[in-house]
């Protein structure tokens, strides 16, 4: 099932709930994917759908402090953040990026500056399929080449 379906069924379960905010949120972020499979001149991919997760997200997570050092209710917003996170992949913590790095350790090491043994890092991460905070693997990465 791909995440196109999983969320069009989940619009469905809220609309028969009554969860009009869940509705309205998955509903803006299909209609956002649809949008920019359109601009891609594709079809609407789980790659898409994450990729307007991850801005929505990032635009959530800047607006909300902004909001609140207004004295408005974000309580909302709040809500949404959490619906949206609940949806991408769950990062890697610091243990999981160390045991999959912990096999190219000698190349890491043998990386003339920090910034190529983040290549090497970010390069062997994304063969694993993963999703890890940047600051989470520069700090592997520095414990590795210490």
């Amino acid at each position: 099932m791909s995440l196109q379906d999983d969320l069009q069924a989940r619009v469905a379960a809220a609309m028969k709930g009554g969860d009009g905010a869940t509705r309205d949120t998955l509903r803006t972020v299909l209609g956002e994917a649809k949008m920019e499979a359109v601009r891609r001149k594709g079809e609407v991919s789980d790659e898409v759908v994450l990729a307007v997760v991850r801005k929505a997200v990032a635009g959530l997570k800047e607006t909300i402090p902004l909001a609140r050092s207004g004295g408005r209710d974000t309580a909302a917003q709040e809500a949404e953040l959490a619906l949206l996170e609940s949806i991408l992949p769950k990062a890697w913590d610091r243990e999981a990026i160390a045991a999959a790095l912990a096999a190219h350790r000698d190349e890491i090491r043998a990386a003339k500056g920090d910034g190529q043994a983040m290549g090497v890092a970010m390069k062997v991460l994304k063969a694993h399929g993963a999703t890890a905070s940047p600051d989470d693997v520069k700090a592997v990465v520095a414990a590795t080449r210490a």
